[in-house]
């Protein structure tokens, strides 16, 4: 409200919607009592009865839906926010890490376990990283629901559950070398959001690409063969398996399935970026295309990254479109 809405007013980000669809009081009672979206059947019904085209009508839910959708201000703003706390939150991380012996070699996440001590600025790092995860589990079932929804779901789950059990356990040394090498990507794609909505494509792109090394580097390289190596055999190694063994390491194990999932779908849009020379349409939409040629498919043409009617997109966990977009 302070920070974030001034500058997005400063960048030129007006606080308008999508084109608001026309008051009818025959479509909005199908719209809110029936369906958001009609198939063919009922679409020549209402066809009938109104005396209207029908790709007017697939028009006017496409306008009705969209219009509930929050306004490119208000995604700059949110986008802003996670951008904050991001960076914040990595660079403190990587500043008291540093120093930590653990950091270097992560056999000293073991010795002497679980007889660690926890300092305060680690509790710190770790109550700050547990309560934002909590808001994002919150948040998500308020938000606008995307085709990633369960997949963010499991994610934010599993990361809640890590968190929790590797403080119970006294398992933080591992927990904060997970907790940083997660914060290493993420405001950087808050930064090629931002970017978006203030309309420069090119420092949008070349954010969403630097993303998308570290988020494959991280996930893909560092985590399997520097906190899984950790966690299934050094740790085997030097205390055993302990009687919670099993589900620490399958929390993580399911973390890695969701990194190649999000690895595939970043790879896919970057590919796409590199042929058309910009980042393509997202693949986990929320606002549908405005142009008249997508009425019919505008279902089947959502993507990572997209674009709503006055040009403003959303992505919650990963990836772009001619403009952009989870999570």
């Amino acid at each position: 409200r302070f920070i974030a809405k001034p500058c997005a007013i400063n960048l030129g980000i007006q606080d308008s919607g999508p084109h608001r669809a026309q008051p009818n009081a025959i479509l909005e009672k199908v719209f809110t009592s029936i369906t958001k979206s009609p198939d063919g059947k009922r679409l020549e019904g209402l066809s009938k009865q109104l005396d209207w085209d029908v790709r007017k009508i697939q028009r006017w839910f496409r306008h009705r839906r969209n219009q509930d959708k929050p306004t490119t201000l208000t995604k700059f703003c949110e986008s802003m926010w996670r951008f904050t706390f991001y960076f914040s939150i990595f660079f403190y991380g990587i500043r008291f890490l540093w120093t930590a012996p653990w950091f270097w070699d992560t056999r000293q996440c073991w010795y002497n376990y679980p007889f660690q001590p926890l300092t305060s600025r680690l509790y710190y790092y770790y109550i700050l990283e547990l309560a934002f995860y909590w808001s994002l589990m919150f948040s998500q079932f308020t938000d606008i629901k995307r085709k990633d929804f369960l997949i963010m779901f499991v994610h934010h789950l599993a990361t809640i559950g890590l968190i929790t059990f590797s403080y119970m356990n006294n398992m933080v040394r591992v927990g904060t070398l997970v907790l940083c090498l997660h914060d290493a990507s993420d405001f950087l794609l808050e930064a090629a959001k931002l970017a978006n909505y203030a309309k420069y494509q090119r420092l949008c792109d070349a954010f969403f690409m630097l993303f998308g090394v570290v988020f494959i580097v991280t996930r893909l390289g560092i985590y399997p063969f520097w906190i899984l190596n950790t966690t299934l055999f050094e740790s085997w190694e030097l205390i055993g398996p302990y009687p919670s063994w099993w589900l620490f390491n399958g929390l993580l194990v399911t973390l890695q399935v969701l990194h190649v999932i999000w690895s595939y779908l970043i790879i896919r849009t970057a590919s796409k970026a590199l042929v058309r020379g910009k980042v393509s349409k997202d693949d986990r939409s929320d606002v549908e295309s405005s142009s008249e040629e997508e009425d019919v498919t505008s279902n089947s043409t959502k993507g990572i990254f997209s674009t709503s009617s006055n040009g403003s997109n959303r992505l919650n966990g990963h990836v772009a479109g001619g403009q952009w977009t989870g999570e």
